[in-house]
């Protein structure tokens, strides 16, 4: 008996650990539907890797150019109204892929928000199932609207440069909401490797990707987050998931 008490004392402590990590996870995210990030880890840990001068001011959502969060729904996530923060057709795609030894993300905008605000960098699973599970959290707490606000103003768009505020100062001396659908593009094309694109002198490949990012937001259409755009974005992820698995309704 004495020793199963030391056991027992143990397995108590990590489970009181375990609900007061969940309840601070909830409570942060809580916190965040209202209150705006003053900083991320990945901030944090540019600051003090690179000693990088941090370039990060808030704008709300009215006042970043609506073809910004075009761009971005064409580039990173085309489902991102309709989904509940993962699209499952684009994950089968990147295992599919991947079976073919080729690589290619699948993280919706939700997913890299929750990954920016809350997590470091990197890649275990660990870092995954924390990203999942945070994703949860914001999809459950926050609007679309809110998850795209923050995901555009935190993400990385250069060094040192975060948010879609900073990145329109620093390569084409303007505010957010004045920028045109070809800078726009230009700036979200750099999303995948921010460090070492410039949208400010594009390369022929940023070029044509700005090109094909203008052509899906065409057929993407405007992003609009009001009750009835987002419930019909959600009708259509169903009804284009249903084809995807061979279900005809």
């Amino acid at each position: 008996m004495s020793h199963k008490k030391p056991v027992r004392k143990l397995f108590r402590a990590a489970l009181y650990t375990v609900a007061a990590l969940i309840l601070l996870s909830v409570l942060i995210s809580l916190l965040y539907r209202q209150i705006n990030p003053p900083f991320t880890p990945l901030m944090l840990s540019r600051k003090i890797s690179a000693g990088a001068p941090v370039k990060y001011k808030w704008v709300k959502i009215k006042d970043i150019s609506p073809y910004l969060i075009n761009c971005a729904v064409a580039a990173e996530d085309n489902h991102f109204q309709g989904h509940d923060g993962f699209d499952f057709g684009e994950i089968r795609k990147a295992i599919d892929e991947r079976e073919r030894g080729r690589f290619r993300g699948a993280s919706t905008i939700s997913q890299q928000t929750a990954k920016n605000v809350f997590l470091w960098q990197g890649k275990s699973w660990l870092r995954k199932g924390l990203e999942v599970y945070f994703t949860f959290l914001i999809e459950t707490f926050w609007s679309k609207e809110r998850i795209m606000e923050v995901y555009l103003n935190v993400i990385e768009m250069g060094k040192g440069i975060y948010g879609a505020e900073a990145a329109a100062r620093q390569y084409f001396r303007k505010s957010a909401g004045n920028l045109s659908q070809y800078q726009a593009a230009l700036i979200v094309a750099s999303f995948p490797n921010p460090l070492k694109r410039n949208p400010a002198k594009p390369s022929r490949y940023l070029k044509q990707r700005a090109q094909t990012i203008m052509a899906v937001s065409q057929k993407v259409g405007a992003v609009r987050f009001d009750d009835a755009s987002i419930n019909s974005a959600r009708e259509r992820y169903k009804k284009s998931e249903s084809k995807r698995r061979g279900i005809s309704k």
